[in-house]
């Protein structure tokens, strides 16, 4: 199967993606990874990438598109991936189209993650890392405590980019691509629609019934 997962920032698109990969061993496409792991090759590809994240402008569409047509035409992902973080936009949802078709396959479902912005922006805001065992909390939703931690709190930060302004930009700009790919989907029968506020376990379980219920 192939599955597409989409969310908003802080909707918990990647948990969700990495609960699907080890229950149903399938392979998590990022395009963020992918274009990390073309720089460490130091490939001519990976060279070129580097400079333009160097600079600080976006990596084009063709590019993306050549590394996703890379994973595609791998036999050994054949019908087993989902993709997070990709189609970004419309024009890249047509693409994976052509190249599901080319390379013989299909997409499964695609599930929507629908979080409202105030709940985003309190997840986010709240959101730490340690920097000692690399471990994620929430001092709303999942705090730092001694029996889920055992570093201490010096070693929490937040990330420099999880402020409220920077943030709700993000959801829009979410919002604005986001909704014409959503709707792409939703005229080919592809999308199912899940509440994303409630907790991790249930959220996952309505995505195993949905996935379950294509299978059978």
């Amino acid at each position: 199967m192939n599955i597409i997962l989409f969310g908003p920032p802080g909707a918990g698109k990647g948990t969700q993606a990495d609960n699907i990969v080890k229950s149903f061993d399938l392979h998590k496409v990022s395009t963020g990874d992918l274009l990390r792991d073309e720089i460490s090759k130091k490939t001519n590809l990976g060279n070129q990438i580097k400079s333009i994240i160097e600079k600080g402008s976006f990596v084009s569409d063709e590019i993306i598109n050549n590394l996703i047509e890379k994973i595609l035409s791998d036999k050994k992902y054949y019908k087993r991936l989902v993709f997070d973080g990709y189609p970004r936009n419309l024009l890249q949802a047509k693409n994976l189209d052509y190249l599901i078709e080319k390379y013989n396959q299909k997409i499964t479902c695609v599930i929507s993650l629908n979080v409202d912005k105030e709940i985003v922006v309190k997840r986010i805001l709240g959101r730490q890392t340690c920097t000692k065992c690399g471990l994620i909390f929430n001092q709303y939703y999942k705090p730092s405590n001694k029996n889920n931690h055992s570093c201490e709190n010096k070693y929490l930060i937040k990330r420099s980019d999880d402020n409220e302004e920077i943030i709700l930009k993000r959801y829009k700009t979410y919002l604005d691509i986001t909704l014409p790919i959503l709707n792409h989907y939703k005229k080919l029968n592809l999308l199912h629609e899940i509440e994303g506020k409630t907790g991790i376990d249930e959220i996952f379980g309505k995505i195993r019934a949905i996935i379950a219920s294509l299978e059978a």
